[in-house]
């Protein structure tokens, strides 16, 4: 089968698109037909090999432990292990995997859904790790409830889109701050009020907000707490632009310290991939409550190029690659 495999860390240059053997389902996975991936921001930082906390915690310390890239998927199931009780050849599905830019991968059963009946592919491959991520900040570390002001940083991105959308399925009132070219996407998707960051600082203290969600990973915590109320709740997730040894994790443990001394909840998220989440995913996306974003879609044999397309921030919500 084809898949892009990496030998050693690096930039994207150290991506091929090889012939490996098609992999084996064990006793409690899914063989799956690959028909679109996803692209996120971890695929970059595995591609990289940084934060070098990243080969620290299981990815491999001088190589990486898993060659092929690529962690969503969609597709169709082709076989199953004797354990399997869920899903069965034909079905259509969702979720996560180590290696999806390939033709076929294997997955754990606890880590994939049904695909929604009303999404492609394509839109299907744009939803496990960016919208439960959304979906985790907000509903379980951020405990949005409806009517609240919430605040999406980044909400023109991946997470940052499902997140507008999540908020306002919640009730909340969502305020979304982005760049100028991003601006009418997150109108389109529900946003009650848009904030370009290149001309309105969110932070002069003109409002404040009860939960405010940062998927861009790079602004300083006394700023983020200018905008929150004094019981209010911020969620950080992830974080870009840090070190190579960290890659900016280490605000989210201050977040964490700071708020043991002050009145606001100051968190780090850490998404976790369960298949609870996808099937919560599945009812809101069936019932037209949330909707992928994918700005383009990209071959398999350019995985390089649309992993740099969305570490360079172009890409107004998601990457999918098509298989």
């Amino acid at each position: 089968m084809k898949a892009i495999v990496q030998d050693v860390y690096g930039p994207a240059q150290v991506l091929e698109l090889r012939d490996v053997d098609k992999p084996v389902p064990a006793e409690d996975e899914v063989l799956i037909r690959v028909r679109a991936a996803g692209v996120d921001q971890g695929v970059w930082h595995l591609m990289a090999g940084q934060p070098y906390l990243t080969r620290a915690v299981g990815f491999g310390l001088r190589t990486p432990k898993v060659g092929i890239r690529g962690r969503e998927l969609a597709g169709t199931v082709e076989a199953v292990g004797r354990n399997v009780v869920g899903f069965r050849p034909g079905d259509e599905v969702f979720g996560t995997a180590e290696g999806t830019f390939a033709e076929f991968v294997c997955a754990k059963e606890g880590k994939l859904a049904l695909k929604p009946g009303n999404l492609s592919f394509e839109q299907a491959a744009a939803v496990p790790i960016s919208a439960a991520t959304a979906l985790q900040g907000l509903r379980d570390s951020g405990q949005v409830q409806p009517g609240q002001d919430v605040l999406i940083i980044g909400a023109g991105g991946g997470v940052g889109s499902y997140a507008v959308q999540l908020a306002r399925s919640f009730g909340a009132r969502v305020t979304g701050v982005c760049s100028t070219d991003k601006t009418e996407l997150v109108r389109s998707i529900g946003a009650d009020h848009v904030i370009d960051y290149r001309y309105d600082d969110f932070s002069d203290g003109a409002k404040q907000w009860d939960l405010i969600l940062d998927t861009a990973g790079n602004r300083r915590l006394s700023v983020l707490r200018r905008a929150l109320k004094p019981h209010g709740t911020l969620v950080i997730v992830g974080g870009e632009g840090g070190g190579k040894l960290t890659g900016g994790f280490e605000r989210s443990l201050r977040a964490a310290a700071l708020s043991l001394f002050v009145g606001q909840q100051l968190k780090g998220l850490l998404a976790v991939e369960r298949a609870e989440d996808l099937r919560a995913l599945a009812e809101l996306i069936e019932a037209g409550k949330v909707t992928p974003v994918i700005d383009r879609s990209f071959a398999l044999g350019d995985a390089p190029a649309a992993i740099e397309y969305l570490h360079a921030g172009k890409a107004r919500g998601k990457v999918v690659i098509t298989i």
